[in-house]
């Protein structure tokens, strides 16, 4: 008999609730859930296919151990074993360092990707740390590291309430929005339309929201940077500054001023490809616009200027007055945020407190480039010791990364590795040790990050759809038992490491004078935690200790985890509002427009002046059905226009002779790939495009459907060398390639 549960959804940033249908233990079914605060029904393909996603034959059902040379099936208890067995030696005899983590983007939509690598973390002491964001939006955190003083202080568009949207890199009709959480960002669009707001969408391609926009326009991929610093050069010039309340939050202005001096319409036209009166428009009309919001993403991020391109949309923000102000670019306030500290002057933002072994990487919010990951395991020199061990957490950077055949390499060159991945995938093949989480229906569900990011402050959670199969480990104990194997704590209580995080974050909040709970007693505040979990009970403490908490029972009405359950569809806490001064964590205690960092980089752009543009540069690409490599294993969100081919436009396919569905080879400084051609005016001329995420073609891997049409690897094109200086991000857009045609060869489209 069938039956339905609620869950949030896991599979992107838009967070859509879901009314899961159920027949015994396996989803059937899911449609969005009306009567949720937030998404308020909308659902797109990747939640309609939730039960497919969720019951894929191909999931690990059991730890794999490596004995003599292969992955075979053994008990937890063996796995966790072997963990702690591989582990700590390296530790004990190289150093914590010697240790790397990894953790890849589906981190940050489950429980226990938020709650838990932060303890391994702390607890490895390693310095070794890798992630998804460096090569996607680490730039992003950067520069609202300098400009606020706090590196996840990232403003969102006001999406309901704006009247003119400039859209940079940014293509939320395939994303479904990134770096800013909202559920139907196409319906939000057409409405910002309906009620006679303008879109202005900059791409070098013709995206699905570029055809809904009021102006396209298709810049040279990688010069972003150069036409914002022009825009906010126009409005300097022409006295379009207005900065309204905004004014006694910041310093620098006059500096700012300087430093754009030279970034003038005309001199930046022929780099961008943009005409100098089309620029002057753009920043006439953000200027003139009563509300106005400027918002970039992945492909303004990851080009050689991406700190300074993310660094700019703000400044543009910041000059037009929009910035803090509704129907501008406003800062969330999540419901598990910590206890809002009064405003004032803070810490700020370090870059480069350390740096990586080999090429000198400066560090960027605790964490060192991706790209520099095969060359910290696979090369002696330099100061202390290689990478020998790994720990990769929901992770695949060989194809991810950039030059994953180095890596595939050096993966294999390690003493150890452990991989939480509910596949065997490209990564996760090498792992001595891997260690399978629950389908998404069996876990509980709260968005910790994406909640710091949404367009309307709410606050949801889930408990899991299904019961845990039998065998199977909840994914909160498998990373907290995984902690306690690598820190020398094997066999100890899983529980021990939530009672620890309980214990250590109460102690800490006592004694806040700013806290709730400032001089009472921990224990009798852990003794009123409520939930059937270690999990939950952090995140009651969390809910009560935030913003709209109940603050232990000082707050009546305010929020617990007891009082979520009572609201299956969420609670709503109101639109965004202007929150300054209070998240800005600088030295000055204001915004700091120009800081040191980016004053000292901005030469580097204006040598971007006259640089001659390459004959043919490559550029990325997603699809609504997908998010990056970990999707493609499902049939439902494959084929059609999901598709691993090369787009070219016209010109450039009759300048090179190439014919559409034929086979072309794509050469960069990193390799080459042959995929099939895609011949479309969707690119400007000068332009060719590759989705990410594909190149399912190495062996040792049981992911059955995407080996059957794995598609090329991407980022096999470009070697890792290319990163942007400031937050050591990967430059996967703009690179120059070159296309071949293969001569006599026919590639399926179909």
């Amino acid at each position: 008999m069938s039956r339905t549960a609620l869950r949030i959804c896991p599979l992107c940033e838009a967070t859509c609730g879901l009314t899961l249908t159920i027949d015994g233990t396996r989803v059937t079914g899911a449609r969005g859930d009306r009567e949720d605060v937030f998404s308020k029904g909308f659902i797109c393909p990747k939640g309609a296919s939730f039960g497919a996603v969720d019951g894929d034959p191909d999931r690990l059902r059991a730890p794999l151990v490596r004995k003599d040379g292969e992955l075979r099936e053994v008990t937890w208890e063996e796995a966790f074993d072997a963990v702690a067995a591989g582990l700590r030696p390296v530790v004990e005899r190289y150093g914590p360092h010697a240790v790397g983590v990894v953790l890849g983007n589906p981190n940050v939509h489950t429980m226990a990707g938020a709650l838990y690598p932060p303890v391994l973390l702390a607890g490895l002491g390693t310095r070794s740390v890798f992630t998804a964001s460096t090569v996607d939006q680490m730039p992003k955190h950067v520069s609202s590291g300098l400009l606020f003083g706090d590196a996840n202080a990232i403003p969102v568009p006001d999406l309901d309430h704006t009247g003119h949207l400039l859209l940079i890199g940014a293509n939320p009709l395939e994303s479904n929005g990134s770096l800013c959480t909202a559920p139907d960002f196409p319906g939000k669009l057409k409405a910002l339309k309906a009620r006679g707001g303008t879109l202005t969408v900059i791409d070098p391609r013709r995206t699905r929201t570029a055809k809904l926009a009021d102006r396209h326009l298709a810049i040279r991929p990688g010069t972003d940077a150069l036409l914002l610093a022009a825009m906010a050069h126009v409005l300097f010039e022409e006295d379009l500054v207005d900065l309204g309340e905004l004014a006694p939050h910041l310093e620098g202005l006059d500096e700012l001023r300087a430093a754009v001096r030279e970034f003038t319409p005309e001199a930046v036209a022929a780099a961008c490809d943009v005409d100098a009166g089309v620029t002057r428009t753009l920043a006439r009309e953000l200027a003139a616009a009563p509300t106005a919001a400027v918002y970039g993403r992945i492909g303004s991020c990851t080009v050689p200027y991406g700190t300074l391109g993310s660094w700019l949309v703000d400044v543009l923000n910041i000059l037009t007055g929009n910035l803090d102000r509704p129907g501008g670019a406003l800062f969330p306030q999540a419901a598990t945020d910590r206890t809002p500290r009064p405003a004032g002057p803070s810490h700020g933002f370090a870059l480069g407190r350390w740096h990586s072994r080999v090429s000198k990487y400066p560090e960027a919010k605790g964490e060192l480039p991706l790209s520099a990951l095969a060359e910290e395991i696979d090369t002696a020199t330099g100061e202390g010791e290689p990478i020998r061990a790994l720990v990769s957490v929901a992770a695949n950077p060989v194809l991810s990364a950039p030059d994953g055949d180095r890596l595939d390499k050096a993966l294999d060159s390690l003493d150890f590795m452990v991989s939480v991945d509910p596949y065997l995938n490209e990564t996760s093949r090498h792992a001595h040790v891997v260690l399978p989480p629950p389908p998404p229906s069996q876990s509980p569900h709260h968005d910790f990050a994406f909640n710091t990011l949404a367009v309307r402050n709410q606050v949801r959670y889930t408990r899991p759809a299904v019961p845990l199969e039998p065998g199977r480990r909840a994914e909160t104990e498998i990373l907290a038992r995984l902690i306690l194997a690598a820190t020398g704590m094997h066999g100890a209580d899983p529980s021990a490491v939530d009672d620890m995080v309980i214990g250590q974050t109460l102690g800490k909040a006592v004694k806040e004078p700013h806290s709730p709970v400032h001089g009472r007693d921990p224990k009798e505040l852990t003794a009123q935690l409520t939930g059937v979990s270690g999990p939950e009970r952090r995140l009651d403490m969390m809910l009560r200790l935030g913003p709209y908490g109940d603050g232990f029972g000082v707050r009546p009405d305010g929020l617990s985890l007891e009082r979520l359950l009572a609201h299956p569809h969420g609670i709503d806490l109101g639109p965004l509002g202007s929150r300054l001064p209070q998240p800005l964590k600088t030295r000055s205690g204001r915004i700091e427009l120009l800081p040191r960092p980016i004053a000292d980089d901005l030469p580097r752009l204006r040598e971007a002046l006259d640089r001659l543009p390459d004959e043919l540069v490559l550029v990325g690409r997603r699809h609504l059905r997908s998010n990056n490599s970990w999707m493609h294993n499902v049939p439902a969100l494959t084929g059609g226009s999901n598709r691993c081919t090369l787009h070219i436009h016209p010109e450039d396919a009759e300048r090179l002779g190439v014919r559409d569905g034929a086979a072309v080879r794509v050469k960069g400084a990193g390799g080459e790939v042959t995929a099939p051609a895609e011949v479309t005016d969707g690119v400007r001329p000068g332009v060719v495009s590759l989705p990410h995420g594909w190149g399912h073609n190495r062996p040792g891997t049981r992911m059955s459907h995407a080996a059957a049409d794995p598609g090329v690897n991407v980022n096999q094109l470009l070697d890792g060398s290319l990163l942007d200086p400031l937050s050591g991000n990967a430059v996967l857009n703009g690179v120059p390639v070159e296309v071949t045609a293969v001569a006599e060869s026919i590639m399926s489209l179909t």
